[in-house]
């Protein structure tokens, strides 16, 4: 892919919405209210139209509510059907290609990450239709592969949104990474990689909601990557609950 100065970082409001103990404990108020509405059936719309007109929340921190926020019983059947990471060895492992991948640039240049209910990490990139390498993006793909490579993990297969832009370019990336560090890698481009890998016969690796809520057996990879590297080589921005 060509080459690129571009970083996947925060934007000029982050600080203003993220940084201070007013608007993280805002936050975190309006979490509470979320949970409790979402356990009780109400829709993540109407969930959220409530949280922003009581806290006063700007659109980036609602993308971040929606993304901490869970229902109990989604939250209890995400952890009955998780694995550690000293489960899959041998095992054949499918990874949700551009979630995995933008949320730990995100994670690798500083930009706030936010940690769910169901212990699962999310950005608020703004990232429709389109995918752009930026810098970090080799050390991610790196990153992944050295922790399958010393867990002892079968074959890994990143799956690829095909109607996303560039997503050829990133299954061609996968292949120079694996060679390049004799990764067990393939890459695959699917019209719908959601259903796909929610009826994969493997380990799941994403955080996406619903394929998190339809698939058999999922590992956190970026949990386990991100709660590595914190406040050792990476200066993160990291909201928790």
């Amino acid at each position: 892919m060509e080459h690129t100065k571009r970083s996947r970082g925060k934007v000029a409001e982050d600080d203003a919405l993220f940084s201070n103990e007013k608007q993280i404990n805002k936050l975190r108020e309006a979490l509470k209210d979320l949970n409790y509405l979402l356990t009780r059936g109400y829709t993540i719309k109407s969930s959220l139209t409530l949280a922003a007109g009581r806290y006063k929340l700007r659109s980036r921190q609602l993308t971040a509510l929606q993304g901490m926020a869970c229902a109990e019983a989604e939250v209890l059947n995400r952890i009955k059907k998780q694995v550690a990471q000293n489960h899959i060895a041998g095992k054949d492992i499918f990874l949700d290609g551009f979630n995995i991948i933008i949320v730990l640039e995100s994670f690798f240049s500083g930009a706030y990450i936010f940690k769910g209910q169901d212990n699962c990490y999310r950005d608020i990139s703004s990232v429709h239709g389109t995918y752009k390498r930026v810098l970090q993006t080799e050390q991610v793909l790196t990153t992944v592969g050295k922790l399958f490579l010393e867990a002892g993990a079968g074959k890994v297969t990143w799956v690829f949104d095909k109607p996303i832009s560039n997503s050829g370019k990133m299954k061609t990336m996968c292949y120079e990474v694996a060679a390049a560090h004799n990764f067990n890698w393939d890459a695959i481009l699917d019209n719908t990689p959601d259903k796909y890998l929610a009826n994969c016969n493997g380990i799941i690796c994403s955080s996406d909601a619903w394929i998190l809520n339809e698939c058999a057996q999922w590992f956190n990879l970026t949990a386990d990557i991100i709660e590595n590297y914190t406040n050792k080589q990476v200066n993160s921005n990291i909201i928790v609950p």
